[in-house]
């Protein structure tokens, strides 16, 4: 393939100068730290087995220690999804943002 004739083209020998993306840090904000606070609970309730680790109350005849860990099967879906939702909220206000700004 060849280059459109009215491609702008570099001098021979030297290449264009590409100016380097604008990175921003990343921001911290309350509904940023309840999204992380969703997904972590999950992970610091297994973790610690301590808490779990008995047989009483038992919940129709199966043990604490089972049916605590199959509970949080379900409490961390539901966790997950919520922190997706306020995810894609997040994502559509500082996009919206950013174009409300830019016009």
């Amino acid at each position: 393939m060849s280059e459109a004739p009215d491609a702008p083209r570099a001098p021979e020998g030297k290449t264009p100068a590409v100016t380097p993306p604008v990175v921003t840090p990343p921001v911290v904000t309350p509904v940023r730290v309840v999204i992380a606070v969703c997904l972590v609970a999950p992970f610091v309730a297994m973790l610690w087995v301590d808490s779990y680790a008995k047989v009483d109350p038992a919940f129709i005849g199966i043990p604490f220690f089972y049916w605590y860990q199959m509970l949080w099967v379900f409490i961390s879906t539901a966790l997950t999804m919520i922190a997706y939702k306020l995810w894609n909220r997040d994502q559509r206000a500082r996009k919206s943002q950013k174009e409300g700004a830019s016009a």
